[in-house]
């Protein structure tokens, strides 16, 4: 009986077992990071949109009834960010080939630096001279700085004396500046020249002083001419209240004093917001801009323009991949395709309204007010200076909705990607325009020029974007029902740049384990099924190098965009996932760095 038992329950035993083979788990996860990226992807690329403007339509219809326009500048550092160098973008966006009674030009000095105030005071008065100049010899770019370095005088005679005796004034102006830095002070004769020293005292510093407006040129006296006797464009400088005890919202809280200071002396109903190493490299951008918000048809439901980023300073090969060719000619066109081109911070027109709160409705008619606002036109110089501060206290703005529902959101590092978003969401629309020439351009050395500058910047930008993709504004739950699912794809994109950096680093660790192993996570090459790998892979490089040759990119840049990538996503990527993680846990921190404008001759 008991040999019979036996055999019976060899009888029960299956004759073969399943065993799951090693890697399995691996390899899933790679086909789901795969399939993830495909269809990110195919988010900026599905629609890809190219707009063009027709400026002679706009003036023939508008003529003299074009809309006021407010100019803001942003500065934080005298020392990363020369005062020499600020003034040259302040002087370029002067001298926009617009009507300068409706130009109004603020410079924002976050630094609270009398060295700034005195650059632009003395920017005011080379601006007599500036503005006539560049209008009667059409001159491009109109920052002196870079107009000097990229001309060379001119052959006739007479055009050539006026263009040496411009760049001496220059040279003079820029070696006044220069000098007074030097010596770390203001001089009493200098000090003499402007009631707008009085407001900096032994007492005041960096981080706690009280606001400071100073109209330097008054746009409504009819003596403030050029030397042809046209009119100036209204120039203003501010630099908010800072305390130690309250929070300053870096560039966010910057620009949202601008809004409301700017509102009480010129409420332009056009905003241009440009960084202080962003010259104004076209004169007729101000036009270009106004053919998309003063469309009958749809020129209503435009909240804000924005143009790329472009640089003076980069290599022939791209060392540090600082152009971005495909980024603003392919990607962000797609994402303006889906009705969710982005707002990146410089070099962006706005519509004031979309920045107060206003939610758009099909009511609105999208009327542009072309009258100054009656405060302007009744009060004195000391009156909106007076009356601007209170708005630039660092007070104001408790208990209030700026920072959340008006102006620039606060809270995060990519404080202009989380509001355009938010702006998109209100039901506004956005514009991306990539005109054939640049109309703002990185002035002097402002694209990293080390390794170590261009991770750097590439972490901030990560650690803003990923914070937005943890918190509420998560385009899949803020934006859902509001925005295109294209749109709200596009921007994870970029939102889920730093957790990219686990799936590079998992790419380079276990196919090595397993290769060390003798585990197999792919075909041989021998087999049928190897033929997919083969495809993705060489389909991807070729797409990526046709985008790249095609965006005006070497081959070799091509190839240091694919290094740079692998080093980004080792380091930059890496770190700003573990910073940002362990914000949302409370181990750390906001903190925000500015990327240095100038490095030494040996670097570049």
């Amino acid at each position: 009986m008991g040999g019979n038992n036996g055999g019976e329950e060899e009888a029960l035993q299956p004759l073969f077992e399943t065993k799951v083979a090693k890697g399995k788990f691996a390899y899933r996860i790679y086909a789901i990071t795969v399939l993830m990226g495909i269809c990110l992807i195919w988010s900026v690329r599905w629609n890809v949109i190219h707009r063009c403007t027709f400026k002679d339509r706009l003036i023939n219809r508008y003529g003299d009834k074009l809309p006021p326009v407010d100019i803001f500048v942003c500065t934080a550092d005298p020392k990363i960010e020369p005062p020499t160098m600020v003034i040259s973008t302040v002087l370029s966006v002067m001298s926009y080939n617009y009507p300068p009674d409706k130009l109004s030009v603020y410079l924002s000095d976050d630094g609270g630096s009398e060295f700034t105030f005195y650059a632009l005071l003395e920017a005011s008065r080379f601006s007599k001279h500036w503005i006539p100049f560049c209008k009667k010899f059409r001159v491009e770019p109109r920052s002196p700085a870079a107009y000097f370095a990229q001309n060379s005088i001119p052959e006739d005679t007479a055009a050539a004396k006026e263009w040496l005796t411009i760049k001496k004034l220059y040279e003079d102006m820029k070696c006044r500046i220069e000098s007074a830095i030097e010596k770390g002070s203001i001089s009493k004769d200098i000090r003499d020249q402007h009631k707008g020293f009085l407001e900096w005292n032994s007492e005041a510093t960096r981080q706690d002083h009280q606001s400071i407006v100073q109209i330097l040129i008054d746009g409504r006296n009819p003596d403030a001419v050029d030397d042809d006797g046209q009119q100036l464009p209204t120039l203003v400088y501010l630099a908010r209240e800072k305390r130690p005890h309250f929070p300053h919202n870096f560039k966010a809280g910057s620009m949202n004093s601008l809004i409301r200071v700017s509102a009480a002396i010129s409420n332009a109903p056009i905003i241009l917001n440009v960084d202080c190493d962003m010259y104004s490299n076209n004169s007729d951008a101000i036009k270009e801009a106004l053919c998309f918000f003063m469309d009958e048809e749809r020129g209503h439901r435009i909240s804000f323009v924005q143009y790329p980023q472009n640089y003076d300073n980069n290599t022939k090969n791209d060392i540090y991949s600082n152009v971005a060719g495909v980024l603003y000619k392919i990607e962000v066109p797609g994402m303006d395709g889906c009705d969710g081109a982005p707002y990146c911070g410089s070099g962006c027109f706005h519509r004031r309204e979309s920045h107060c709160g206003v939610q758009f409705s099909r009511n609105y008619k999208g009327k542009l007010n072309n009258s100054l606002c009656n405060t302007m036109k009744d009060s004195s110089v000391h009156e909106l200076e007076q009356g601007a501060k209170l708005l630039a206290n660092c007070g104001y703005e408790k208990g209030t909705q700026w920072g959340k529902e008006m102006g620039l959101v606060y809270g995060c590092l990519s404080e202009d990607v989380i509001t355009g978003l938010t702006i998109q969401c209100r039901g506004w629309k956005s514009v991306n325009y990539n005109p054939e020439r640049n109309s703002f351009v990185g002035v002097g050395r402002v694209a990293p020029n080390t390794l170590n500058q261009a991770l750097v910047q590439h972490e901030r930008w990560c650690k803003g974007m990923f914070y937005i993709f943890l918190s509420k504004y998560c385009p899949f739950i803020y934006a859902h029902g509001k925005i295109k699912l294209g749109a709200q794809m596009g921007y994870c994109v970029y939102l889920l740049w730093a957790p990219n950096s686990l799936a590079l680093l998992y790419y380079l660790i276990i196919p090595s384990i397993c290769l060390l192993r003798g585990i197999p996570l792919f075909p041989e090459v021998s087999s049928l099924w190897f033929l997919p790998f083969a495809y993705v892979y060489a389909a991807r490089n070729g797409c990526s190098i046709a985008e790249a040759l095609a965006c005006g990119d070497t081959l070799k840049a091509w190839w240091n965009s694919q290094r740079m990538w692998l080093f980004r996503r080792t380091t930059s990527y890496l770190f700003a996932f573990i910073d940002t993680v362990a914000r949302q846990l409370g181990f750390s921190q906001l903190a925000f760095s500015i990327t240095a404008k100038v490095v030494d001759d040996d670097v570049l």
